[in-house]
């Protein structure tokens, strides 16, 4: 109960985050900077490409808890569409993440195939996280961060992309360096 009151609440500040800068026509930076710079319809080209990129990642993060013993997953495989929920997402991002990487460091304990690795891809993911939340600071700060937290995505999206070929094969290869 606890838990779901924090991200409740969480989700209440993300909310006011997102809605501040329609509010205060003076902050015009971020989303609302990128709109008036290239109009609604590339923003929203711009939109569609990110939610089918999202989606594919979800399914990859779908299949990597899929490919981990049912007795070491921390989630249900399902639960990873949680990040179409906005604005409960930019918090439920960070749960979804611990809980892949705890489901991989469980499954490593007595699976070969994931010897060898570190973070279980909680740097790259909890990196992706924490920056996206940032970019929501309507600044200069918020884009480069939106741009970090692309970045980071997409280095989390393709060690996952890795342990599901690992997890796919039963021979043994050599760990990711991730």
């Amino acid at each position: 109960m606890k838990l779901l009151l924090f991200k409740l609440v969480a989700t209440a500040v993300v909310g006011a985050a997102l809605v501040y800068p329609f509010v205060n026509p003076d902050l015009r930076g971020g989303v609302l900077a990128s709109v008036e710079r290239l109009g609604w319809l590339a923003v929203l080209d711009l939109a569609v490409v990110f939610l089918v990129a999202v989606a594919l990642y979800c399914r990859s993060l779908q299949r990597c808890l899929e490919l981990v013993r049912p007795g070491a997953r921390a989630a249900a495989p399902k639960s990873v569409w949680l990040m179409f929920l906005i604005p409960y997402n930019f918090v439920e991002d960070f749960f979804i993440i611990h809980n892949v990487s705890r489901s991989l460091r469980a499954q490593a304990r007595t699976d070969a195939r994931l010897a060898g690795f570190r973070s279980f891809g909680e740097l790259s993911g909890f990196g992706w996280c924490t920056a996206q939340i940032v970019s929501l600071v309507p600044s200069q700060v918020g884009e480069l961060a939106g741009v970090v937290a692309i970045g980071l995505w997409l280095v989390h999206w393709r060690f996952i992309a890795g342990v599901n070929r690992r997890l796919s094969h039963a021979g043994s290869e050599a760990p990711l360096a991730l």
